[in-house]
């Protein structure tokens, strides 16, 4: 059977064009500050500002001018003028360590593949890709919702035959430390068309008609951003058919150095003896994240030191 020309980069056209929007959207969010956004910080605050050439100075703003700020950093004081200033923000004295500011976690809400409890802020979002074939990208419509998909990348298949996943997510935070969560993971599985090659196979091995399946899933996630635990509770369901019991989750993540966090995330299935369970790290920056993990049943399916899962993730 010919193909259509083109038609195998329908999806990594059409991906683009919605990380281009969000990204698009996220700009309009961050924008440059006014002089109505400056203030002279209490004496326990730090104020951190990015200047448009996306460098950053750390200190407290001492006075504030017309068109220029004095800014008072630890090598000295410096004037920088408003119309340069990108962003500020402000962070207590907890943000330090040994001097060193300890940025936030840019990735609080996910483990390795499930969901934390926490939520991407109003204007944030990210884009992650998945051992290369599962890209995918998420962004905060309200502190309280956000919505997030992709469309796997499978070199040499047909749009129609790529897997299609959506996970809108609602939630909110009780406590400083407690979040809790609602997730919906949507997974539109393949069809395959008939074509001459598949007269010699069984039919039985071939889907007539494209599937729906996926979780509802519910988090919740108790400590801060640099150490915390999270469990939840997920109904798997395919078409109208949903589970009768659920799957159980217990993972965690604890930051040990400024740039390194150790993560780790496991399953219980129902009726299954063993559990799934992992172990890996999570390098990052201010606004990119690495995860590399290991996976692997426990007892006698144990495999040490276990299967690799590498992911990205961008936060814009």
């Amino acid at each position: 059977m010919l193909k259509k020309p083109g038609k195998e980069r329908q999806p990594r056209l059409i991906f683009l064009a919605v990380l281009l929007i969000l990204m698009g959207l996220s700009s309009a969010a961050w924008g440059k500050v006014n002089h109505e956004d400056l203030r002279i910080p209490d004496a326990d605050r730090t104020q951190i500002i990015t200047l448009q050439d996306g460098s950053t100075l750390t200190g407290q703003i001492t006075a504030i001018e017309e068109d220029k700020v004095i800014f008072v950093t630890q090598v000295g004081e410096v004037t920088i003028p408003i119309e340069q200033i990108e962003n500020i923000r402000e962070v207590g004295k907890e943000s330090f360590k040994k001097g060193k500011y300890w940025f936030p976690n840019p990735n609080q809400t996910r483990l390795y593949l499930a969901p934390t409890g926490r939520m991407l802020e109003a204007g944030k979002g990210y884009f992650s890709d998945l051992l290369l074939f599962f890209p995918s990208v998420a962004y905060g419509i309200t502190d309280n919702i956000s919505i997030g998909g992709g469309i796997s990348l499978f070199p040499g298949v047909d749009f129609g035959n790529q897997l299609y996943y959506f996970f809108p997510r609602i939630g909110y935070s009780p406590s400083e430390k407690l979040s809790v969560a609602g997730s919906f993971l949507l997974l539109r599985l393949p069809k395959f068309d008939d074509d001459d090659d598949e007269e010699d196979e069984d039919e039985d091995d071939l889907i007539d008609e494209p599937k729906v399946a996926g979780i509802l899933f519910g988090t919740a996630t108790y400590g801060t951003g640099d150490a915390s635990l999270t469990g939840g509770l997920g109904y798997g369901y395919v078409d109208d058919d949903f589970a009768d019991k659920p799957v159980v989750l217990v993972g965690g993540e604890w930051r040990f150095f400024r740039r390194l966090s150790f993560v780790t995330e496991n399953w219980i299935f129902p009726e299954v003896d063993n559990p799934l369970i992992s172990y890996g790290f999570r390098f990052f920056g201010e606004n990119l994240s690495a995860d590399i993990g290991l996976f692997t049943p426990t007892g006698d399916d144990a495999i040490f030191p276990g299967f690799p899962l590498v992911s990205f993730t961008w936060n814009f």
